[in-house]
């Protein structure tokens, strides 16, 4: 059954002041699109997820991530939270085509920045930053029978997917971080039994 996939992650501090910067920090080790390149889309949010927006914009084309921490900047406190999207590559099975015929597309991952008096405080679980990748389908395709080019095309989103986590903590200052699902099963023994099935 196909799980949401996060990587929570938590800086020393994440005072007003650092909160751009601390978002930038992560969102420079993100491997943009090619063919969406950039920040497309930046919200911003007050004291609660359940409260309206004081702020939506969409960039086409996408802007940097620096640039788009200047917009939200003016927004940076302890009681708010933004939202950034942005694109990667990822294999897919191709939706026009039979068997094992994959392709590259663009797929939307969001990031959540949690001010620490936001929601209660909700970034003690969910992070400082939060990263939201979507549906796990792109890293396990549970049902799906793994050829060894399906498996070639699996490894090669799990490649990326480690490389941007281990990229975050190598580039930043974090106190911690967290791969999980929203099942709260373990991803690794996902990712290790799927790609087992062909061994």
């Amino acid at each position: 059954m196909a799980d949401s996939l996060y990587l929570s992650i938590w800086f020393p501090s994440f005072r007003e002041g650092e909160m751009m910067a601390r978002a930038v920090s992560v969102l420079r080790q993100f491997p943009f699109s090619p063919v969406r390149e950039g920040i497309t889309y930046l919200s911003v949010h007050p004291v609660a997820w359940s409260e309206p927006t004081v702020l939506e914009r969409r960039f086409a084309p996408g802007i940097s991530p620096e640039e788009a921490a200047d917009v939200a900047g003016e927004f940076a406190h302890d009681d708010f939270a933004f939202v950034f999207e942005a694109f990667w590559d990822l294999w897919v099975p191709n939706e026009d085509e039979h068997g094992d015929t994959w392709v590259q597309r663009p797929v939307a991952v969001r990031f959540l920045v949690h001010g620490v008096q936001f929601d209660e405080g909700i970034y003690s679980e969910d992070g400082h930053v939060e990263v939201d990748f979507g549906l796990d389908t792109s890293f396990v395709y549970e049902g799906l029978k793994l050829s060894s080019l399906v498996e070639k095309h699996l490894r090669a989103n799990i490649a990326k997917l480690v490389a941007f986590s281990a990229a975050v903590e190598k580039n930043g200052v974090l106190s911690g971080r967290v791969l999980w699902s929203e099942s709260e099963a373990n991803l690794a023994q996902k990712l290790i039994a799927k790609l087992q099935q062909t061994q």
